[in-house]
């Protein structure tokens, strides 16, 4: 059967109920380019999720795909499982030349299996091993991923149900704004950990988001983000930054943590890392934390070799000067300022998140989820997230023309306009 032709009928058959977005996109998309999905009817849909962050650069970037097929025609290696390639040897020099050395981050690189949460766990782990303490201190809305470990530091409740044991040796503690603007919560972890008789066991590490992309775009502040920093180190704690979503460029840098001017022993990256939508995880580990043994954190495709050489092309291509920096900066305000006449129209509403991982809080996941729908029919793919599903985020290609991008907000605008039309307020 065609894939141009799928019936939809197969998926409620035989696709397990654990399939998620899907049921908020559903048609069956044969194609994609840049910025664009197509799907089995023609249709051209906007694309404002990119694989949750997953591609940054859009669809089928024409440079990388260029360069993986010619490695497919000449043999490349397909699976080396952590074996010396070519492909990896380039990336590592392009990775330490372009992005390591001119941010002074001397950080040994390890593959891990190819998902941000595999990534994570293995960031815990070396931090445990590192320190001998068990405890990792994480924060109120973080997504860290839905393996066992890296669901200890998980907040969602809904995902958290799905363990099926208890979630241990993590201790949550408040992000940045979760009790007010007018609270500083480093204030209140300086007092957890300093005091003997708080009830928090010595941690490991500190493990955060500089902006929780699942956890509806809550971002920390430079200040808070260095005063946590000084707070694992005062305390001989690692501090392990997950850029799995909002690094390579989704907030303006390539990572998120640099205008804060920290430097994370740990960093965790995933999804985008490949360029292309290949799965790609890894950890950066400062080299004097870099002590596990040969194959004690490993898998069968922690070194998947298509990725390698995306990735290459991703960071030679857009990382070698700062014309997508540039670019980046410049969208961001077409994209705030898009948001901010949505958000007028809803009262309360307000903005959140920075560079072009950004969003709108409608305070109701009803409402939001009813705008989202309501694009999806007008040809605009995006998402929700939050606690309760209320915030309305745009994750668009870091690429994505001006024009497009401006249609893909004017779209969501006139959903929302459609949707406030009907939507009942709950009185004051």
């Amino acid at each position: 059967m065609s894939t141009q032709s799928a019936n939809k009928a197969i998926f409620g058959r035989r696709e397990s109920e654990a399939r998620s977005y899907c049921r908020g996109f559903n048609t069956v998309f044969t194609s994609a380019k840049g910025s664009e999905m197509t799907d089995q009817s023609g249709r051209q849909y906007i694309d404002f999720l990119a694989g949750c962050s997953s591609l940054n650069y859009g669809h089928n970037d024409p440079d990388m795909k260029q360069a993986l097929i010619a490695h497919l025609e000449t043999d490349g290696v397909a699976h080396g499982l952590d074996m010396h390639t070519a492909a990896k040897a380039r990336f590592l020099e392009v990775f330490e030349q372009l992005i390591l050395q001119p941010r002074e981050m001397d950080h040994r690189v390890m593959f891990t299996g190819p998902t941000g949460a595999n990534a994570v766990e293995a960031a815990m782990k070396i931090a445990r091993k590192v320190t001998g303490r068990s405890n990792v201190i994480s924060f109120t809305n973080g997504f860290h991923g839905v393996t066992q470990g890296a669901l200890a530091a998980t907040g969602n409740s809904y995902h958290r149900s799905g363990a099926g044991v208890p979630l241990n040796n993590v201790t949550r503690m408040p992000y940045d704004g979760y009790l007010g603007q007018s609270c500083d919560t480093t204030d209140f972890l300086e007092a957890m950990i300093k005091d003997r008789s708080s009830g928090m066991d010595a941690p490991a590490a500190i493990l955060l988001e500089t902006v929780q992309g699942e956890g509806g775009l809550n971002t920390a502040s430079a200040d808070w983000l260095q005063r946590v920093a000084e707070l694992a180190q005062e305390a001989g704690a690692l501090l392990i930054v997950d850029d799995i979503q909002a690094g390579c460029g989704r907030t303006g840098g390539f990572f998120s943590f640099e205008e804060a001017g920290i430097r994370p022993d740990i960093v965790t990256l995933a999804k985008s890392i490949s360029g292309f939508g290949l799965p790609m995880g890894l950890v950066l580990v400062k080299p004097e934390h870099d002590i596990m043994g040969p194959a004690e954190h490993n898998g069968t495709f922690r070194g998947n070799t298509h990725a390698f050489v995306t990735a290459t092309v991703a960071i030679e291509k857009y990382w070698s000067d700062d014309r997508l920096q540039q670019s980046i900066a410049r969208r961001s305000e077409i994209i705030a300022t898009g948001l901010q006449q949505m958000a007028d129209l809803v009262p309360d509403a307000r903005l959140k998140g920075r560079g072009m991982m950004r969003g709108v809080d409608l305070r109701c996941g009803d409402l939001a989820s009813k705008i989202c729908a309501r694009a999806f029919e007008q040809g605009l793919i995006i998402e929700t997230s939050g606690s309760e599903d209320q915030v309305v985020k745009v994750l668009a290609p870091l690429t994505t023309p001006d024009k497009m991008l401006q249609h893909g907000l004017n779209i969501l605008i006139n959903a929302a306009q459609d949707v406030i039309g009907t939507h009942k307020f709950a009185a004051e």
